[in-house]
């Protein structure tokens, strides 16, 4: 394999955005509201963008990792994170086998 300056440029630029978009969070973290309508905003934002990355998949792929999908949002109102990701993959698989998908 072969790295040309072109990738090896790319490579460091993608390293620096992320490396300051961490770094950036030690700066403006006292400027976050430690209550409010802006903090609950920014409490809801993890569970939003994991629904907005989750969700096309979810309903793309077939009818077995949709219903699994479900399974596994119900079992997340009552379970562990740990206990929820067990009941999804054994939702999936028990749903791939009776489906046949």
């Amino acid at each position: 394999m072969t790295v040309t300056l072109a990738n090896l440029l790319a490579i460091l630029a993608m390293a620096a955005a992320t490396y300051a978009t961490r770094v950036s969070g030690l700066f403006i973290a006292d400027r976050i509201p430690k209550s409010g309508r802006a903090r609950a905003a920014l409490d809801a934002l993890p569970a939003a963008v994991l629904t907005a990355v989750i969700a096309p998949t979810a309903v793309a792929t077939g009818p077995a990792e949709t219903i699994a999908a479900g399974i596994t949002v119900l079992a997340a109102f009552r379970l562990p994170l740990l206990a929820t990701v067990v009941v999804g993959v054994v939702a999936v698989v028990v749903l791939r086998l009776l489906l046949g998908s």
